[in-house]
């Protein structure tokens, strides 16, 4: 499968550069007196990262959207509206879709609504309904499409990802939505076969950054910790040599026994191998995508 991947890929890539080098895609321009009015001036705080702050807004037509401010304000417009055409262009099922900017006293993006808010909302907020495994299962094996989606088929790549439970969105459907897809440095040249260091067996730091923090995400889905306070301690356990008697002691209470142990095992061999570094031997995102789709059972 991985032969075949690496065969038609230059030709899909050259198909799909050559569908998109003609009229740009129209991204729709937001007033930014309307968004700053949506996000109550910008004080409904979703996260904020090295790449930006990102808000909830609430237009007047009853439209719920994520707002992004963008930190870096040193490049040019022109440069500025590259970027957002690029991510225009970005369309999968687990990715957040851009709807529009504003290129006002603040540099915006505004992405498709979040009915049910963030991932993290839900694993750590005891007035939220408890996610069932099925739907953890689901959003592991979704995150992890959307990977093999920006660094395989994206034109150029895109591996300025972020991966938290913090910036996972989740629809009306409970599925999930990677809203924190940084812009390309080099966006606007274009090449039409990139770098696919991520998507075949060989490494570079972005590509072992992105897959760590995939095995971090999941290692949270299993046990309902925060990443972001906890992360040191869940990832000493799973690399630790007696991991494997401590795992009835980790996982969520919240899922009680409604769990599939098989599953669960998989779930937490494909975690230990995100996670464990000074491995020699190291497996793409594609790899982790089918083992994840053969191994676990979702309709």
């Amino acid at each position: 499968m991985d032969r075949l991947i690496r065969k038609i890929r230059p030709h899909l890539l050259a198909w799909l550069h050559r569908s998109r080098s003609g009229q740009l895609l129209f991204v729709r321009r937001f007033s930014y007196n309307d968004i700053k009015r949506a996000t109550d001036s910008f004080h409904r705080i979703l996260y904020s990262d090295s790449n930006g702050t990102a808000y909830k807004a609430k237009f007047r037509d009853g439209d719920v959207a994520l707002v992004k401010e963008l930190k870096d304000l040193n490049e040019g417009k022109d440069v500025f509206y590259k970027q957002v055409q690029f991510l225009g262009r970005l369309h999968h099922r687990h990715l957040l879709a851009l709807k529009g900017f504003s290129a006002g006293p603040k540099r915006l993006l505004v992405f498709d609504n979040i009915e049910n808010g963030s991932l993290k909302e839900h694993l750590n907020d005891p007035l939220k309904t408890p996610l069932n495994w099925n739907t953890r299962l689901q959003i592991a094996i979704g995150v992890t499409s959307a990977l093999e989606y920006l660094l395989l088929f994206s034109n150029p790549p895109a591996y300025h990802v972020s991966i938290s439970s913090s910036n996972i969105m989740l629809d009306e459907n409970f599925t999930a939505k990677l809203s924190n897809v940084g812009l390309p440095s080099s966006v606007g040249s274009y090449v039409t076969v990139p770098h696919a260091s991520c998507a075949e067996d060989s490494m570079n730091q972005n590509c072992g950054n992105i897959i760590f923090q995939l095995g971090v995400l999941i290692l949270e889905l299993i046990t309902g910790q925060s990443s972001e306070k906890g992360s040191s301690d869940l990832i000493q356990w799973i690399q630790g040599s007696h991991f494997r008697n401590s795992i009835q002691k980790m996982i969520d209470p919240d899922l009680g026994n409604n769990y599939d142990t098989g599953e669960l095992k998989h779930l937490l061999a494909v975690a230990r191998l995100c996670i464990k570094s000074g491995d020699s031997q190291i497996f793409s995102i594609p790899r982790i995508f089918r083992y994840l789709q053969k191994k676990v059972d979702i309709p």
